[in-house]
């Protein structure tokens, strides 16, 4: 990024550099123009210095007044002329350097339009990364859960097996205790029969 920042006021200098170049090509021009219109108006002095030498000598007076108000009139057409051309050059160069800037001006906020939108797609990017993480944080809560459950049924099942092996040893005692009693009946039967004899003999 920092490479490509600094790339933007270089290219903004050399687009004033190319426009005050433009503007002293223009300037040149005026000044070949200006060069041009002086010769004219030696040419045209010139060839009216003969038609006044012409007139002079075979025209009264009021004609050498009308060919000074015709110079004095070509003059001010000339300079009217003159100054349009300026004015225009001057309005050209204006609308130039006005659409050259307003080019410049549209291409920055393409590239802040560009930026904005890289920017927020970042954004967008960056809310799918932490919803992706969001999931992946329920799935690995939901799998220690069911790790959780797992071990809670294990122990579950190792405690009923638990309580059946106990069922089964009272069961068992319980066997035990009866076989005792009926042995102990056995034996008072057989010590019974045994008086009875003893007192039979």
């Amino acid at each position: 990024m920092g490479r490509t920042d600094n790339i933007y006021p270089l290219k903004r200098a050399i687009r004033a550099i190319r426009i005050n170049l433009m503007e002293m090509d223009l300037m040149e021009m005026d000044l070949m123009e200006m060069d041009l219109m002086e010769m004219d108006l030696m040419e045209n002095n010139e060839a009216d210095g003969q038609q006044f030498l012409t007139l002079k000598q075979s025209k009264p007076l009021r004609v050498e007044r009308e060919i000074e108000r015709q110079r004095e009139t070509d003059r001010e057409t000339e300079g009217d002329r003159g100054r349009q051309r300026q004015r225009e050059t001057y309005r050209e160069r204006y609308r130039d350097t006005e659409i050259e800037t307003e080019r410049q001006r549209e291409t920055e906020r393409k590239r802040e339009r560009k930026r904005e939108r890289d920017r927020e797609k970042e954004r967008e990017t960056e809310k799918e990364r932490e919803t992706e993480r969001e999931t992946e944080r329920q799935r690995e809560t939901e799998r220690k859960r069911e790790r959780q459950r797992k071990t809670e049924r294990k122990r579950e099942r190792q405690r009923e097996t638990e309580r059946k092996r106990e069922r089964q040893r009272e069961t068992e005692r319980q066997r035990d205790r009866q076989r005792e009693r009926q042995r102990d009946r056995e034996r008072d039967r057989e010590r019974q029969k045994e008086r009875e004899r003893d007192r039979e003999r």
